[in-house]
């Protein structure tokens, strides 16, 4: 399947909840179609994060052949990473991809990430104001997001429930709004011509998926990853703002959860994650966007073929 030359260089988009397979698909489609995955992720970014957020580095390969990938492993867990750094990178990173003549395919569940991309989010990766940051900490989440909305209501009408009720991602976002002009956050034309795959699962099929999955990491040893992180200097603060995984473990590990009631919490918190995740792509649509809701690589190729 060769790209038919167009007026926008061609990017792949391959986005879908947790556990519903994007991964392996993606990998698939790199291998016929000779491209590169750039992850989408948001956790993803961080170094010794591997087996809490999936990164199943293993399926990178098919018939022997090492597919490449892109943006994991590219930030320590004790250090500030933000979505306008992931932009500046990922639309770097997608440059260089086709500069080698090969087809970018951006894989991941993460909204925001995936939206700053695709609607081409006007950024700044300003160093955060010190001053602003201290009288920010000082509002309660209510405040926070209070603020936003009344800032930029497009943009915090975005934001998914995880966004919505982090402090640290709202005060970063304030930041980035308030210290430049509220026009530089507002979306732009897309640079690229985006296709947007989504793998869409049933719910009691996802329900089921996820906790296979969870119960593959944790005999991967998930429990012994959130330990070696906390040993290596990251703060409990600091994983259980990560959420989801390093939240659950981290309170298993500090003895306020029983082992037990830890793995039923973290698949009720996983589904519901998901569930916010499926709110937020069928947000996207409602904006305009159009993602081709697929079920398999033999649907997917369908729809790459129309459009290359």
């Amino acid at each position: 399947m060769k790209a038919i030359s167009s007026h926008k260089p061609k990017v792949l988009v391959v986005l879908g909840t947790t556990s519903a397979g994007k991964t392996s698909l993606a990998v698939k489609l790199a291998a016929e179609l000779g491209g590169e995955i750039i992850s989408a992720d948001s956790r993803q970014v961080y170094k010794g994060m591997d087996i809490g957020t999936g990164k199943d580095l293993r399926e990178y390969k098919v018939k022997g052949k090492k597919i490449k990938y892109h943006l994991i492993d590219i930030a320590s867990p004790k250090q500030e990473f933000n979505l306008a750094k992931y932009q500046k990178l990922a639309f770097k990173t997608i440059k260089d991809v086709l500069d080698r003549k090969k087809l970018p395919i951006i894989v991941g569940g993460s909204g925001l990430y995936l939206q700053a991309i695709v609607d081409n989010f006007q950024l700044s990766s300003s160093k955060p104001d010190l001053k602003k940051r201290a009288e920010l900490e000082k509002l309660s989440l209510e405040e926070l997001l209070k603020r936003l909305q009344k800032l930029k209501p497009e943009f915090a009408a975005r934001l998914n429930n995880s966004d919505s009720h982090n402090q640290r991602r709202l005060i970063r976002y304030l930041e980035i709004i308030e210290i430049n002009a509220p026009e530089k956050t507002i979306s732009t034309q897309p640079t690229y011509d985006f296709l947007l795959l989504g793998l869409n699962l049933p719910d009691d099929i996802l329900k089921e998926k996820i906790i296979t999955r969870l119960n593959d990491r944790l005999e991967e040893g998930l429990v012994d990853e959130v330990k070696n992180l906390h040993k290596e200097g990251v703060s409990w603060e600091r994983l259980l703002s990560f959420g989801l995984e390093y939240k659950f473990v981290s309170q298993y590990l500090k003895d306020e959860l029983d082992y037990e009631v830890m793995v039923e919490k973290l698949s009720t918190a996983l589904y519901r994650f998901a569930k916010r995740q499926k709110t937020w792509f069928r947000r996207w649509e409602k904006q305009g966007r159009k993602i081709n809701w697929i079920e398999d690589l033999k649907s997917a190729k369908e729809v790459i073929n129309k459009w290359l």
